[in-house]
């Protein structure tokens, strides 16, 4: 199931908590060799998880984590405008009504419906907080993902080639993509709408869109 947990929330799932900084160690140091911190536990950390991000994280049956990602509004700090400034053009992306979205990881063996999921719970923030768009940077094997899913960016600014290529994109909500995310994700919108509820304590506005 989705959980949407603030960091500080997190903490009271050391299980989930722990599994998800292990798998991010294992996708981003081990399999994809990005140079990131891994610390003596095996946990994959850095700066934004302690400015107490918003995580989107798949909960497997047994406590564990299956997929995730991370959220923080724009008029902060983000990853992108720390590090990828010249990706975005003349786009102004500082806003309160505007997150980034980071640290898109799906534990090993996980399967393809976990990412799907995933994207689901960040159309649901974008229904209930009224947030025009998301904004994340992503490489170029996410784009394949993307697509299958049925949840493309529109793209911003690129650099780099084939493997190596960087972008940095942004996600309208529109509902017809909503529908097709349930669909690959094999969840109902009622059953998409409780996980929000539970966290939240308030259901999901509805709203519309193209």
């Amino acid at each position: 199931m989705l959980r949407y947990l603030t960091a500080y929330q997190l903490a009271a799932h050391p299980i989930l908590r722990d599994s998800m900084h292990r798998d991010r160690a294992v996708q981003f140091r081990d399999r994809l060799k990005w140079d990131v911190n891994v610390d003596a536990d095996g946990f994959e950390r850095d700066e934004y998880d302690a400015m107490n991000p918003l995580y989107v994280i798949w909960e497997l049956p047994d406590g564990r984590h299956g997929g995730s990602m991370r959220f923080l509004p724009t008029s902060g700090r983000t990853m992108v405008h720390d590090h990828f400034p010249s990706l975005l053009g003349d786009t102004d992306v500082r806003s309160d009504q505007i997150w980034e979205c980071t640290r898109f990881c799906i534990a090993q063996g996980a399967g393809a419906p976990v990412a799907a999921a995933l994207m689901l719970g960040g159309g649901e923030l974008m229904r209930a907080f009224d947030l025009t768009p998301l904004l994340g940077v992503f490489d170029a094997r996410m784009v394949r993902i993307y697509n299958m899913i049925g949840a493309a960016p529109d793209v911003l600014g690129s650099r780099g080639k084939g493997r190596d290529k960087i972008s940095v994109g942004l996600w309208a909500y529109r509902s017809r993509d909503r529908a097709a995310v349930l669909r690959r994700a094999g969840v109902s919108s009622a059953v998409s709408e409780h996980w929000f509820e539970r966290s939240f304590g308030h259901k999901v506005k509805r709203r519309t869109a193209a």
